[in-house]
């Protein structure tokens, strides 16, 4: 049925977070793919997961069952260096904070070099320094900035920094939590204009995270939402945005700001109750209900949802 290129999926991944009765279950049973060239969006509001699942898929957290692959190789758990290397290579992340993710005492010529070195990415001096001006160009900054400190730019310059440092090395997957969401509104435009120049000229996939629906609608292929570890919904952009299921994800949408002051004063807010399931007799899944749409409930509620999206033709 779908001939494209998965690029990454996670099969019931499930992430822990201490032990025993203080155990935290951050992430429950989570499923999903990532399709090459492709930018899936995971969004849900503050402490849902969805950071926890980026940084598991660059190794930083250890899943507790369930498994990662990268081109059908597991890459959670333990692995070869060699395979570690190749993670690290090509799969990068850029960061919500750009002042935290920076090294305050090197010089923006070395952070962005970093990769190079670590991965002998380069012929000569001469060639990393073309490599890396031409990168500083590529994200709207000049050479003369290079021998200057991640504090001496703005927040929108330092994403940038962040930005050329990933693309740097030529990755296929790019882990972007919430890449915007400390920027000003005037710097966002630019910023995700920019990550889409990158993903037409390398071919580039993104993992996109972010707890703003509105933000995500323009630049996303496909979108799943995540509510308190478990992913309520999954489905293609405009699907998405036309025919939301969940309860979850219509609360979410209803949040988003009308632009006419008139309309916003006068919209309603759905609240989400997540005591309006009852799972008591039976565990919910996440089930495809057709038109490429995943929804996370019971049978019954499954069911409901299915005449509803059918209704809705």
């Amino acid at each position: 049925m779908d001939n494209r290129e998965i690029l990454l999926s996670l099969k019931n991944v499930e992430i822990t977070f201490g032990k025993g009765a203080q155990a935290v279950r951050a992430v429950k049973d989570a499923s999903f793919h990532i399709y090459k060239g492709e930018t899936f969006s995971l969004v849900g509001e503050s402490g849902s997961g969805k950071t926890t699942i980026g940084r598991a898929i660059i190794r930083a957290n250890t899943c507790s069952a369930g498994e990662i692959l990268y081109k059908g190789v597991p890459i959670s758990g333990k692995i070869s260096a060699r395979l570690e290397r190749q993670v690290i290579r090509n799969i990068q992340m850029v960061f919500q904070d750009p002042a935290s993710s920076l090294n305050e005492r090197a010089t923006v010529d070395y952070i962005i070099s970093e990769g190079l070195y670590n991965f002998h990415l380069f012929e000569n001096e001469r060639d990393r320094q073309q490599k890396v001006e031409e990168m500083i160009r590529h994200v709207g900054l000049l050479p003369e900035h290079l021998s200057r400190y991640p504090h001496e730019f703005s927040g929108g310059q330092r994403q940038r920094i962040g930005l050329a440092r990933a693309m740097i090395m030529r990755p296929e997957l790019v882990i972007a939590d919430e890449p915007i969401s400390a920027l000003d509104v005037s710097v966002r435009a630019q910023v995700l204009n920019l990550m889409k120049d990158f993903q037409q000229e390398q071919g580039l996939t993104y993992l996109f995270v972010a707890h703003d629906l509105s933000v995500v609608r323009f630049i996303s292929d496909r979108i799943g939402v995540i509510y308190k570890g478990d992913i309520v919904e999954i489905a293609p952009a405009e699907e998405l945005f036309r025919f939301p299921l969940h309860p979850y994800t219509k609360s979410l949408i209803s949040a988003i700001p009308i632009p006419d002051p008139r309309l916003e004063k006068n919209k309603v807010l759905l609240t989400y109750d997540p005591a309006q399931h009852d799972y008591s007799k039976e565990a919910p899944a996440l089930t495809d209900i057709g038109y490429d749409h995943l929804v996370f409930g019971s049978r019954e509620e499954i069911a409901r949802y299915r005449e509803v999206r059918t209704q809705q033709k």
